[in-house]
């Protein structure tokens, strides 16, 4: 039993990591009348967690690599626990978002060592059934998380979402100290290796730019000169980063990305899948919560509840046909999986009405996530697979990056979507259609209706479901868009390559097969 405690130890970050990014949905609508936050804000809770996550993955691991991966494991647990105490005390939304950042980038530490510190505490047999564990407690967290965030936040407050964070992490942090074993080779690699700060702080300008121009052009306009001042910041920090990147790779130094990989058309299409999936499947999420409370009335447990089916119908796939997909190319899994997100995501779509409920949405959640549950499995072994072996750690970091990156980015661009609709749909009915759409999009439906005349409140009610539901369609098809293209794009980009297997991976590497999925086994349920 001893031999387990360090999968014990990751385990736990793993739990408290994921359920962070599932549990927060069904909480958006009690933190924004706590806290008296817009949409706008409402966005950056969830964003604002990602894009650290994604911005800051890479560079982790590299310091990872260079200082050890116990002790950055250790150092994430520590900020992750001061971050969530941070969100449980925040008083406004702005210390909230601020809070959340830091989540994100303590995330990111644990991110990116979790896998190394199994891979480099078990071999054999045992390192493929703590992988199995590992990747079954992922997918669990995920499942799990809405229904945990809806009893604690209607039980105890939203604040127990984050504070429930620090007894695991404290138990989390003693544990990975006392049984799990330092790294032997990083005082030598933190001698003669470099991080690339200059990539990591390009990176994260131009995704932060590029997230906050989409989310303020809901509230300004496009031609706001903020806007556009935000997405020219975009677009130079962008253009800084491919310099930087291309001038250290020629160099001979470590670039946080080596941009020459995107010049493989299967490593290009398998970011492009990766981005879209995650996407398409959970950017939806946050407004699908929002109408599930503020319009439907439901409670945040049933709320929770009405949440689940995607997550545990992904991880059933992955559990059931986890084993059996690790044996064909890799497009065909994670395209066909794509295209079954589209498809989940257009049934929302047709189920989505003013009178819809919450069981409208059980087949178009079932359905998406068993295309996750079919995609993600097999996403990081594709990538390793398909560059060389001196590659493989980047291109499993690229991946998760991408996906992370394609949460944030959807949650922005659907909200934008969900608010001109609404617009739309109010202009000429209510005074100020702008603001309407606004308090509509940040959870204040019933506010909007309490605010009619009482003789028209049962008027106003049926204007704000169908109004919502008009919203909801344009961004359920969106999803159904980006989901399909991701979808086609690797079908038509990606093939098997003849790639050795990598270090740990159980599968051999040829025409037909691609190397088993050690890095990430069933982690699909997870955002």
């Amino acid at each position: 039993m001893r031999k387990w405690w360090p999968l014990v130890a990751v385990c736990l970050g793993a739990f408290i990591l994921l359920v962070d990014v599932t549990i927060v949905n069904v909480a958006l609508p009690q933190m924004a009348d706590a806290l008296d936050a817009p949409f706008s804000s409402l966005q950056w809770v969830v964003d604002a967690y990602a894009l650290s996550l994604a911005a800051l993955l890479l560079a982790a691991g590299s310091i990872a690599d260079l200082y050890g991966h116990r002790k950055l494991y250790v150092s994430g647990l520590a900020l992750f626990a001061l971050a969530s105490l941070a969100c449980g005390l925040a008083t406004d939304a702005g210390v909230l978002v601020a809070a959340r950042a830091v989540q994100g980038a303590g995330g990111a530490a644990m991110f990116a060592t979790s896998a190394a510190l199994l891979g480099a505490t078990y071999h054999g047999r045992d390192r493929g059934t703590a992988f199995g564990i590992w990747g079954a407690v992922n997918g669990a967290a995920a499942a799990t998380g809405p229904i945990l965030g809806g009893l604690l936040t209607e039980h105890i407050g939203w604040q127990a979402i984050f504070l429930v964070n620090l007894p695991v992490a404290a138990v989390a942090i003693l544990l990975t100290l006392r049984v799990v074993r330092a790294d032997r080779t990083a005082r030598h690699q933190a001698r003669t290796g470099r991080v690339d700060v200059p990539g990591a702080v390009t990176f994260t300008l131009a995704a932060a730019a590029v997230t906050y121009g989409l989310i303020r052009s809901t509230e300004a306009g496009w031609t706001s000169p903020t806007v556009m001042i935000t997405f020219a910041v975009a677009a130079a920090s962008l253009i800084a980063f491919v310099l930087v990147e291309t001038r250290l790779g020629r160099r001979g130094g470590q670039p946080m990305l080596d941009l020459a990989l995107l010049r493989r058309p299967s490593f290009a299409g398998l970011m492009g899948g990766a981005l879209l999936l995650q996407g398409g499947a959970f950017g939806c999420l946050v407004l699908v919560s929002l109408w599930l409370q503020s319009v439907l009335g439901l409670g945040p447990v049933e709320g929770g509840l009405a949440l689940t089916p995607m997550a545990v119908v992904s991880f059933l796939v992955a559990a059931i046909a986890g084993r059996h997909i690790q044996r064909l190319a890799p497009r065909l899994p994670i395209g066909v999986g794509l295209l079954l997100i589209a498809a989940g995501m257009y049934l929302l779509y047709d189920a989505m009405s003013a009178d819809a409920t919450a069981s409208s949405l059980v087949i178009g959640l079932a359905v998406g996530g068993a295309g996750v549950g079919l995609a993600t499995p097999v996403l990081v072994s594709a990538a390793t697979g398909s560059v060389p072996p001196q590659r493989m750690g980047m291109a499993a970091g690229a991946v998760n990056t991408f996906r992370q990156l394609g949460m944030t980015l959807a949650i922005a661009v659907l909200g934008a979507v969900f608010t001109h609709t609404a617009q739309k749909r109010l202009s000429g009915l209510v005074p100020d259609a702008h603001d309407a759409a606004s308090a509509l999009a940040g959870g204040q439906a019933q506010r909007l209706i309490a605010a009619a005349p009482h003789g028209n409140q049962a008027e106003a009610r049926e204007l704000i479901h169908r109004v919502f539901a008009d919203g909801m369609q344009d961004v359920f098809l969106c999803a159904a868009a980006a989901a399909a293209v991701g979808g086609l794009l690797v079908l038509a980009l990606v093939r098997p390559t003849p790639t050795p297997s990598a270090p740990g991976a159980s599968g051999s590497a040829g025409p037909a097969k691609e190397p088993a999925a050690t890095e990430e086994p069933a982690t699909a349920g997870r955002p």
